[in-house]
């Protein structure tokens, strides 16, 4: 278990609340990147599974908070790109 891995992913989770709260308040999609949220979504698993295969230890339950935060907001960024169609249809 690496202090520098640990401390990576907490600063990398700490900025996902943010980023949900804002998606889920604004109801839009601008300034999101779906592209950009599902490569990191695949480096998270990635990670998961390096630490399944090789190297598994507790970090493992970061890994995995920080990939369900960006699967919400990937959620969301869906939810809002419905939310803008329907109210450009109305």
């Amino acid at each position: 278990m690496s202090i520098f891995e640990i401390l990576m992913l907490v600063c990398f989770g700490a900025a996902w609340p943010f980023s949900i709260a804002r998606s889920y308040r604004s109801r839009a999609t601008g300034g999101k990147s779906l592209p950009f949220l599902y490569i990191v979504l695949v480096g998270y698993v990635a990670g998961i599974l390096h630490k399944i295969f090789y190297s598994y230890d507790l970090v493992i339950f970061l890994y995995g908070l920080n990939g369900l935060m960006v699967a919400t907001d990937i959620g969301l960024y869906y939810r809002n790109r419905r939310l803008e169609h329907q109210a450009r249809t109305d």
